[in-house]
């Protein structure tokens, strides 16, 4: 069965930028924001401060996947033009996303060159309140003005817009202003992240959240799910519990199979992360080809 990992970061430097102020490497993976904490960012098994392009697809030829869709934010610092590198090196394995502040004041020639000269046409929106734009812009709103102006660009260039809207309940879990935003440009195709982070006691909510999107022009990827859900552990039932009411609301259309490497693997394997999902109870074959290729094929490639 072929395999798209729609959620996957490579990183050349740890360069985040948070509510904690930034994020450096301070060696052997780990980092420190600003205000002392420190954090491991990069898993031992990689054994340096970086994800470089080649180490991912050594993981993604392991577990046969064929493409990885390489996303970004502030957790790790803005990647931008080492994507670009390597999707230029290796555009059969890798599909690129830009990320970008939209708050910037010189936010026209900053997507002059992310998308007219270097290409992009994905765009992931970092939201959270953790280490995305609410966390160095408290009054975030996901329907705001200028949030609304940098999706319209994303329209009117035909590009696809990536929200990761931040952990369930919390201040950048906006979900109706995320409907709004759905809704106002029905012909640009939006993702939202983690099935929109749901924790192991957020059921009602999560089933409220889906009920709410519905909509043919959005998807949802299911990176980190089972992290989320911790101390859920492998085979994750409370995360296959949860696809399964997502299949239910939103449909086997809507969902993308995705493993958020290299942070994820601090907790599980690669394989693991495969086979949650590969081996869930109830799933048929076209599901899962559906899951593990096509959707995401269908958003990204097509």
């Amino acid at each position: 069965m072929k395999i798209i990992d729609a959620h996957a970061h490579i990183v050349q430097y740890i360069a985040g930028m948070g509510g904690a102020g930034e994020l450096r490497s301070i060696g052997d993976g780990m980092a420190v924001y600003a205000n002392g904490q420190v954090v491991r960012m990069i898993p031992e098994q990689f054994g340096t401060d970086s994800v470089t392009p080649e180490q991912l697809l050594e993981v993604m030829d392991e577990n046969h996947v064929e493409k990885a869709v390489l996303l970004q934010g502030n957790f790790y610092g803005f990647q931008n033009y080492y994507t670009y590198e390597a999707v230029k090196k290796y555009p059969n394995r890798f599909i690129g996303a830009a990320s970008y502040d939209p708050y910037c004041a010189g936010v026209e020639g900053i997507r002059s060159y992310l998308f007219e000269e270097l290409g992009f046409q994905i765009v992931k929106f970092e939201m959270s309140t953790g280490s995305g734009i609410m966390a160095n812009h408290p009054d975030f709103r996901i329907d705001s003005e200028r949030m609304m102006e940098a999706f319209a660009y994303a329209d009117a260039h035909g590009h696809t817009v990536v929200v990761d809207i931040g952990k369930c309940g919390s201040a950048s879990w906006q979900i109706e202003g995320l409907r709004k935003a759905v809704h106002a440009f029905p012909q640009t195709k939006f993702v939202a992240c983690h099935l929109l982070a749901p924790s192991d006691k957020d059921e009602a909510r999560l089933q409220e959240a889906l009920k709410l999107l519905r909509a043919d022009n959005l998807w949802f990827d299911l990176a980190s799910v089972v992290h989320n859900c911790m101390p859920d552990q492998f085979p994750y039932p409370k995360a296959r519990h949860y696809v399964s009411l997502a299949l239910d609301l939103v449909g086997e259309d809507r969902l993308m199979f995705g493993t958020d490497i290299p942070s994820a693997l601090k907790e599980d394997s690669y394989g693991n992360y495969v086979r949650w999902l590969q081996e869930m109870p109830g799933l048929t074959q076209k599901q899962k080809e559906k899951l593990f290729y096509e959707n995401a094929s269908g958003v990204f490639v097509s």
